[in-house]
């Protein structure tokens, strides 16, 4: 099977190209995170989450855009067990020379720096590995523990994108941050773990961050 992504590792993070073969451990994890995870899954209008998760055409369809050269399909784990998943798409190179990533971690690693780790490690090989120029994220403005990632590392805040995907039954806002590779003087992790990142403003976000996502409503 194809698979051009790369094995990136750091202390007890690594994060891997995703293979077929890891389908059930997908689908197990997917199904045990459930409750923590559906509430920020992509949904399409009119209709309504079924629960069940087609895992290997799923992969097959994130290593068809590996093949193709528009994303990257990677696994993170902790300690050599499968802890998440993270997704680089919109890969495009000449002028533009950007992508767009997404990730989200079980919720038995929650808050124990994985996350942090493994965005920093794509974000540094899609850019010093790949010369890619730019790297983007968005995130609902209620996903606290996204934001702070993004945060944490160094992201620039670019503005905030109204309704921009159906998620969990109704368009939502998303708040857009992005890296180039001109702003950094040393790689992304190196940086971060120096305590070298400054302290994020939260006065640019144009709305309070937080609350509960299902009550909240773009406008």
């Amino acid at each position: 099977m194809f698979d051009s992504a790369p094995r990136l590792t750091h202390g007890a993070v690594t994060v891997r190209g995703i293979k077929l073969r890891d389908a059930k451990t997908l689908e197990t994890e997917l199904q045990i995170n459930r409750p923590w995870l559906e509430r920020w899954e992509a949904t399409l209008p009119g209709t309504r989450p079924t629960g069940r998760f087609d895992t290997r055409s799923s992969i097959r369809s994130l290593l068809d855009a590996d093949r193709e050269g528009s994303g990257l399909a990677l696994v993170i784990e902790v300690d050599g067990e499968f802890a998440g998943q993270l997704n680089v798409a919109n890969i495009t190179g000449g002028a533009l020379a950007s992508s767009t990533l997404g990730y989200w971690i079980a919720r038995r690693f929650a808050g124990r720096g994985a996350t942090t780790i493994a965005v920093a490690l794509a974000t540094d090989h899609l850019m010093l590995g790949m010369g890619l120029h730019r790297v983007e994220i968005c995130i609902r403005p209620e996903n606290v523990a996204s934001l702070r990632v993004v945060e944490k590392l160094g992201f620039r805040y670019e503005g905030c994108r109204r309704r921009y995907i159906h998620i969990d039954g109704d368009w939502r806002d998303h708040l857009c941050f992005a890296l180039v590779r001109d702003e950094l003087a040393e790689p992304v992790l190196e940086r971060w773990l120096r305590g070298q990142v400054p302290p994020f403003d939260r006065s640019v976000y144009p709305m309070e961050v937080g609350g509960d996502p299902r009550g909240a409503t773009s406008t």
